[in-house]
């Protein structure tokens, strides 16, 4: 991380990432589109999400999650920035040709060659199914079924560990200390995530936040009575009830979200800790 001189106020605290790990270069343009602005609004018009709105032009890159291209080596051409999600992308180009952005595993490098199939060297970057990884190992990009392409752990600095074999199931410890099983048919990377220092980055203004395309937030406490729960009242008051509340009267902070017949339920082995 770099800190910056204090020749501001907002610049006492900000810190900025060391990028000389990213390759020089314009995005892939087959494997890019231009990302619309909705501003948190539905098809509708309707706001659906609060606090969204303007930033900067987005351009969006075709991420890989799955397997395309399955017992192809590649070559890594470029490690990438990606404006849509806290981890590098790196691009790949298999000996056919065709190429693919995948995210970037922690100290990988151009020129590096990785693979995706059934069975491969427990090497950074490769990919293959769960029951062909040893116990012990770091993995990402993990499939929840097998075929879908991966949806867990997949931000900057993140990592799951295989901690057990047994039977059909792969035992992961998530980044969260859970204990999930996962059929050991999914697919899996090896590796932790790349970007591990995304979770020291200090802002330092309130600029960085709406270039990021995110608008300020209110204090319930600082509105009507007639806008919300907490509103209302002499002064700084109390917000008068017993738990503080969402805008919309239902309990908010340590109240529990997750459905209780979720069918990933019967999969978890160890919840996680709570903070």
């Amino acid at each position: 991380m770099k800190p910056f001189k204090p020749t501001t106020p907002s610049r006492r605290h900000m810190t900025k990432e060391d990028f000389s790990v990213l390759t020089k270069k314009e995005p892939e343009k087959s494997l890019t589109f231009r990302l619309p602005k909705r501003g948190g609004r539905a098809g509708n018009g309707r706001m659906t999400v609060r606090h969204k709105g303007g930033g900067a032009r987005k351009i969006y890159r075709m991420v890989d999650f799955g397997q395309e291209r399955i017992n192809v080596p590649a070559k890594v051409v470029a490690i990438e920035y990606d404006p849509n999600r806290s981890a590098f992308i790196v691009l790949l180009e298999y000996q056919d040709g065709k190429k693919r952005y995948r995210i970037a595993p922690a100290g990988l490098k151009s020129g590096d060659s990785v693979i995706c199939a059934e069975t491969a060297e427990i090497k950074m970057g490769n990919r293959m199914k769960l029951r062909n990884i040893p116990v012990g190992t770091v993995v990402h990009d993990v499939e929840l079924e097998a075929g879908r392409g991966g949806k867990l752990v997949r931000g900057a600095g993140t990592a799951a560990r295989v901690i057990a074999q047994e039977n059909r199931y792969t035992h992961l410890e998530m980044p969260s200390k859970e204990v999930r099983m996962v059929f050991n048919d999914c697919f899996a990377s090896v590796g932790n995530v790349s970007r591990v220092e995304h979770k020291y980055i200090k802002l330092g203004k309130a600029g960085k936040s709406r270039h990021r395309g995110i608008r300020p937030s209110v204090r319930g406490t600082a509105m009507n009575a007639c806008d919300h729960p907490h509103g209302g009242g002499e002064g700084k008051s109390p917000i008068g009830m017993p738990g503080p509340r969402t805008p919309w009267g239902k309990p908010a902070r340590g109240v529990k979200t997750r459905r209780k017949k979720n069918w990933t339920s019967k999969y978890i082995v160890k919840r996680k800790k709570v903070k």
